[in-house]
């Protein structure tokens, strides 16, 4: 029996996500078909080599990488449903990046000798995950990803950023006028040009997230959904950690917990991820004359250059989605104010489809770190725990490579390796730090003061 679902859970104050709660009511969960089948809560003491925290797209792949690479079968104890959190909530937007930084940011962070390896393993990752998405029926459009200018200031902008990826990275992106854009694309009446990137694909995350339970269940895998760690400690060289149905054991533990990380966790994941909500609407079906009047030659999935981005695209059953950043707290995140947001958003970049219905509404946390790019590591050699967070909205591609690199380590395999020393592998999350606001667990909830005055500066910003 489902508990219902929280609206309003919010991971930075409340104490507990739930024990099998039903998942969003989102586009996906209501399309996805039927779940795969699972091992039920655990109901008893247990003992296994290595735990898994979170069955969205990172934890079932290191599960899966796990067993198929490295002859490990993880246990994947899940607080709620199977893909619950971030992986099906998210707008299916399979992007060759990981977290929020640009490669000029990059460039500009690290140098370009480790922004060029950081590009190849990103990459390598993004190819893989192409692979995967042919492997499963998600209903994949590789349509590339178009990166619209929503003001004329940021046209020099995607210049520059095209530049950056033709000349240092090799890439192929392509410029494209507002009159192009219109032409051979969609009518978007809120961009003054864009930039096509060949690499992207969309995916529908949940089925995609249910063809990888399926592999990893074929090769031994065990999901427990209604099994959240209520507590976890160290007793010699095991990992105890309490589920409502019985303590298991492990040597190694790996955390997946994306948006959803709770303060009370683990030590070395308190205070480390600043959870920001998204909000996510799906309208009713477009008819024909709709598909005309704004002219959508193509399911390619688009973002605009907004601070407070928005992401979007047209669905294969001719729906529109639309999605951006929305409440400050879980407990205003059902304000009309936000969904508000989305429909004056698609009244403004296509108004023929001004007033249409929604069908679909939801919101889901974030995990942003404190530099806003991910992080794949072991934060204390001395303790077994690994953890894989931080993408920043950006992990629908990268979160299968990075379980596939969370289960070389967790495996022992990652020694000696080179491509552990780039920063998103060899470095443990910080405390973000907004504003100043102390960066004492306690004083958490605190850093949504500094959430707020930057949204409200990035919204000034973004549309002067």
């Amino acid at each position: 029996m489902l508990s219902p679902y929280d609206p309003h859970y919010d991971p930075l104050v409340s104490t507990s996500p739930g024990v099998g709660s039903a998942h969003a009511p989102t586009y996906w969960t209501a399309t996805a078909g039927l779940p795969p089948q699972d091992d039920g809560p655990i109901a008893s003491d247990q003992e296994t080599e290595v735990i898994i925290i979170g069955a969205g797209l990172t934890g079932i792949a290191t599960a899966l990488y796990l067993a198929r690479e490295h002859g490990i079968q993880a246990r994947v104890l899940e607080a709620n449903q199977t893909v619950w959190g971030c992986s099906s909530r998210n707008g299916g937007q399979g992007q060759n990046a990981a977290g929020r930084l640009t490669r000029s940011q990059w460039i500009t962070r690290w140098g370009l000798d480790v922004a060029k390896q950081l590009d190849h393993e990103v990459r390598t990752g993004y190819d893989n995950f192409s692979d995967l998405t042919r492997q499963i029926d998600c209903d994949a459009y590789a349509g590339g990803h178009l990166y619209l200018a929503h003001r004329p200031e940021k046209l020099a902008y995607l210049r520059n950023e095209a530049r950056v990826r033709r000349e240092v990275f090799g890439y192929d992106p392509r410029l494209l006028t507002a009159e192009e854009l219109h032409r051979d694309y969609c009518d978007e009446r809120d961009a003054v040009g864009a930039m096509l990137e060949s690499q992207g694909i969309g995916i529908h995350p949940m089925k995609f997230a249910y063809g990888l339970i399926n592999q990893a269940r074929a090769h031994g895998v065990k999901f427990h959904p209604a099994s959240p760690v209520q507590s976890w400690s160290t007793v010699g060289d095991e990992q105890l950690l309490r589920t409502p149905g019985g303590t298991v054991r492990a040597k190694r533990v790996a955390v997946c917990t994306g948006g959803y990380t709770g303060q009370g966790l683990h030590p070395q994941l308190t205070n480390k991820i600043m959870p920001i909500l998204s909000n996510s609407v799906v309208t009713r079906p477009l008819t024909d004359a709709e598909i005309a009047a704004t002219n959508f030659q193509t399911r390619t999935f688009l973002t605009d250059t907004r601070t407070l981005r928005f992401y979007y695209r047209l669905l294969p059953d001719k729906r529109l989605q639309i999605g951006s950043r929305s409440a400050i707290h879980g407990a205003n995140a059902s304000a009309p104010k936000h969904l508000k947001l989305l429909t004056d958003a698609i009244a403004r970049k296509f108004p023929p489809l001004a007033g249409i219905g929604i069908d679909y509404s939801w919101w889901g946390w974030v995990d942003v770190s404190h530099d806003m790019m991910p992080r794949i590591t072991q934060p204390d050699p001395a303790q077994t725990t690994w953890y894989a967070l931080g993408y920043g909205g950006n992990g629908v591609a990268f979160s299968t490579w990075a379980g596939k690199r969370l289960a070389e380590r967790v495996a022992g395999k990652d020694a000696g390796q080179e491509v552990f020393k780039l920063p998103i592998y060899n470095a443990p999350l910080q405390a973000p730090n907004l504003f100043g606001v102390v960066r004492s667990p306690a004083l958490a909830p605190f850093r949504r003061l500094g959430q707020r005055i930057l949204y409200q500066w990035y919204s000034y910003r973004d549309e002067r």
